[in-house]
């Protein structure tokens, strides 16, 4: 049984409907056929790369991709991100934890009311020249709308909602992620420099050896 196909009986298992595609170009194909809420790519693929179907797939319609690599090389993953991936996880991985974090996307995904407490939730928010309009989930720099994945969106508002205070790698996994597993600080790093090269290198602070806060309200 190939990694595809064992990926797909598991979460078979768990209740989802998949589909399989054993190369780039068939990808691209079968993403445009079913419109899936969420693609699992792998980035070594036959035909053309799993950045290559992220790209294309993409460029017809923004959906949530996780990425499977056993390249654990820095610029490797910010590629995947910088080309709309929500998470990667690196070879080998636990099916159980796969399952885990594709749940925790497709929670990411749903669109979402904005909540009572007098429309606190729902309200719009200056960074800057950022705009974050929490109730319609877009996001604008310098006046024109930016495309943020559902985590990259969902980590700036808990930034934005830290008020300036500092929150640590393992407190943002939690809050955002859903991981409590203490592992995974690569991944808020990377999601950090992604919203940091969409809206400015302003948008996010480091705080040496603690974690991130957001830039100063206008």
């Amino acid at each position: 049984m190939s990694i595809a196909e064992a990926i797909a009986a598991r979460l078979r298992s768990e209740g989802y409907d998949v589909e399989i595609a054993h190369d780039g170009p068939s990808g691209v194909e079968r993403c445009r056929e079913v419109q899936p809420d969420l693609v699992v790519l792998d980035i070594m693929l036959p035909g053309f790369d799993g950045f290559e179907v992220c790209r294309r797939i993409q460029r017809e319609r923004h959906v949530p991709v996780l990425f499977l690599t056993a390249l654990d090389q820095e610029t490797d993953l910010l590629v995947g991100l910088r080309l709309g991936a929500d998470d990667y996880m690196t070879k080998p991985f636990s099916a159980r934890e796969l399952v885990a974090r594709i749940a925790a996307i497709l929670r990411r995904a749903e669109p979402r009311e904005p909540r009572g407490d007098n429309g606190e939730s729902g309200r719009t928010l200056q960074l800057g020249t950022v705009w974050i309009d929490r109730g319609a989930r877009r996001v604008e720099c310098d006046g024109d709308a930016v495309h943020l994945t559902p985590t990259e969106f969902d980590l700036l508002c808990c930034l934005a909602d830290a008020g300036g205070d500092v929150l640590t790698r393992e407190r943002l996994l939690g809050d955002v992620w859903g991981y409590r597993d203490g592992g995974g600080h690569r991944t808020v790093d990377s999601h950090v420099r992604s919203l940091r090269r969409k809206l400015g290198d302003d948008v996010v602070r480091t705080v040496h050896a603690v974690g991130y806060a957001i830039g100063s309200p206008a």
